[in-house]
């Protein structure tokens, strides 16, 4: 099902490495977890990227730790849609994009292609403006010449030509251990108040009486759920190479789900540590209008009194940026085969997709200028918002159709909480039209 193993030449893309780890049967669980773990991490990147950083800042400023339990919601449901995804891939032997292209017709692939793709856009303009403001912060580089230095990022790629994908992953987590390693430090210093961080987890009222918190809720899911990594899921699960009968089928998805909610609670403490560092820093101390990251960035040394925080601030940016780089490309190559059969090598596909995202990363900086990287951000979470019924639609009807999937098709209880996830985020995508409208105002 999976393919044979891949040579020592192969690049990374994911085609060209199906069953290259091989899933012992008759190990002890925890050695198969070992094997089977690894794909969570390249997913879990996603929800870290920078573009959650703006949302996290501004509401933890805003509202102290009342909007934590959005986070907890938000990434439960990326643990859901994540392992239909992952689902698919093992038990069908296909990519959604692959699947969706042997079930639909060529008007409606074309248009979920389309859409893909621009979910692919949008994720690197806010990787673009994320590693260049890191630039900017760390090194003083203009955010214009920022935005054109992360072109050299495709030189990442091609040097990773030739590594087998559990050296990517362990690249990945060594720069998820980096933001964590950052945040963890940084909140030592400012020394939060535990027992609000753990009241903020519970969910309140407080969206139902105030549109900001709503509207903060909203593109905290809204950045949250990524549309490319149901894409990227359901590919990247294949070069785990496991027998094919029911029993070790039925182990490699149970382990991989639990892969999966591993690596996304790591993403989870990142995005609730961003959010709970802002309501320490600048909501305990007077400052509720701190609503984009260079405006976190100044303001650290001053509320926490060490030169540490923000360097270790602009660090962690720099190191989401550049993770999430790796995951898009590998993405946007799983998109581009699946729907449109054509396989280009990554680095051409990376190039490809950073031109399509330097333009509006250029146009948006001249038309707002340096200040205006909050709401290209925020921006760019919308249009990723309005991509995401795209990808979860026919995900669910994949993996609950027991032609494709027999008899892991989606339980009931399961299928029953993604519609209703569905249709919250489609609630979701028609509030933040209506708030985008009123900002465009």
């Amino acid at each position: 099902m999976f393919g044979l193993p891949t040579t020592a030449t192969a690049p990374f893309c994911p085609s060209e490495v199906r069953g290259s780890v091989r899933v012992p049967t008759d190990a002890p669980t925890w050695q198969r977890w070992l094997r089977i773990a690894g794909p969570g991490l390249l997913v879990a990147v996603g929800y870290m990227d920078p573009g959650n950083w703006a949302t996290d800042i501004e509401a933890g400023s805003r509202f102290g730790s009342a909007l934590l339990w959005v986070v907890l919601a938000s990434s439960l449901a990326a643990m859901l849609l994540q392992t239909l995804s992952l689902r698919l891939g093992l038990v069908s032997g296909m990519d959604l994009a692959r699947a969706c292209r042997a079930r639909y017709g060529p008007r409606v692939n074309g248009a979920l292609w389309i859409m893909a793709e621009l979910s692919i856009v949008a994720t690197d303009v806010a990787e673009v403006l994320g590693t260049a403001l890191a630039l900017h912060l760390l090194f003083g580089v203009t955010l214009v010449a920022g935005v054109g230095l992360t072109a050299l990022d495709t030189v990442i790629v091609l040097g990773l030509k030739g590594q087998g994908f559990r050296q990517i992953e362990a690249i990945v987590l060594g720069l998820i251990a980096t933001i964590g390693a950052c945040f963890l430090v940084q909140l030592a210093l400012v020394g939060p108040d535990w027992p609000a961080v753990a009241a903020g987890f519970a969910p309140g009222p407080l969206v139902a009486h105030d549109p900001q918190a709503l509207t903060l809720a909203v593109g905290i899911l809204g950045a949250t759920v990524m549309p490319h990594n149901l894409y990227l899921h359901s590919s990247i699960v294949q070069t785990r190479r496991v027998a094919d009968t029911p029993a070790d089928l039925a182990d490699a998805v149970r382990l991989s789900s639990w892969d999966a909610v591993i690596s996304l609670t790591l993403a989870l403490g990142v995005n609730a540590a961003i959010l709970v560092l802002a309501a320490t820093a600048f909501n305990g101390n007077g400052l509720r209008e701190v609503a984009d990251i260079e405006q976190a960035h100044r303001l650290l040394e001053g509320v926490v009194g060490s030169a540490a925080a923000p360097l270790l601030f602009g660090v962690a940016l720099l190191a989401s940026g550049q993770s999430s780089t790796l995951t898009g490309t590998i993405a946007g190559q799983v998109i581009m085969e699946g729907f449109l059969q054509l396989k280009i090598p990554c680095w051409q596909r990376r190039l490809a997709t950073r031109a399509l995202a330097l333009v509006p990363a250029w146009l948006g900086l001249l038309w707002f200028g340096e200040g205006g990287v909050g709401k290209l951000l925020v921006a760019s979470q919308v249009v990723l918002s309005l991509q995401l019924p795209f990808a979860i639609w026919p995900l669910l009807r994949l993996t609950g159709d027991r032609k494709v999937m027999g008899a892991f098709a989606t339980p009931a209880w399961m299928a029953a909480a993604a519609w209703a996830l569905l249709a919250l985020i489609v609630l979701a995508n028609t509030a933040l039209l209506a708030d985008l409208a009123g900002w465009l105002g």
